[in-house]
């Protein structure tokens, strides 16, 4: 199993650098971990959440996290363009910047166990260290610090407030499966 079965979203990525780039990221978080390709799918999206809600890891994963927001991503920089074509958002950079925006949560969590990564870093933080080690470029970087408000960096551009935004969507898609009402998760 290649990463791209993992991730087929890799392959909408026109820019050769950034897909061998998001690719090698993913590849390289998984082997570091311990982890082959075909486990990514049974890493959990986010375990203290889970935990509080009372998901399960195989509820909840974080490669469907990632697809999901990634679609979410593309239909709202689709959306822009399509009803302004003055606007300026490079699909590549957002396609890119989505599906890398949580690599670094094998990192951060062992099963449902938060890592020394997790307790002292984050995965937003260590995260631009692995887009970092995969030569992808300062946006991709930003993107994933920007992405979450367990850091202080807001979004610089339209394409990292497009995933942050797909993000928070995403998550309460999935937060929405235990509670009734978002306020209460």
């Amino acid at each position: 199993m290649d990463i791209e079965d993992v991730f087929p979203e890799i392959e909408s990525i026109d820019d050769d650098t950034l897909r061998t780039g998001v690719a090698s990221a993913w590849t390289t978080a998984a082997g570091i971990n311990g982890l082959d390709v075909e486990d990514l799918p049974d890493v959990p999206w986010f375990p203290p959440a889970q935990r509080e809600l009372d998901i399960e890891a195989e509820e909840a994963s974080l490669v469907e996290h990632v697809r999901d927001v990634t679609s979410c991503a593309v239909g709202l920089a689709e959306s822009l363009l399509a009803r302004d074509s003055d606007i300026d958002i490079d699909l590549d950079v957002v396609i890119a910047g989505a599906l890398v925006h949580d690599v670094s949560k094998p990192y951060e969590f062992d099963g449902m166990e938060t890592t020394e990564v997790g307790d002292l870093l984050g995965h937003p933080h260590y995260g631009v260290a692995v887009v970092s080690r995969a030569n992808l470029p300062v946006e991709i970087a930003h993107i994933v610090l920007s992405h979450s408000s367990r850091t202080t960096v807001e979004p610089a551009t339209l394409e990292a407030e497009i995933v942050r935004r797909a993000d928070e969507v995403a998550a309460a898609g999935i937060r929405s499966k235990a509670v009734d009402d978002l306020r209460e998760a």
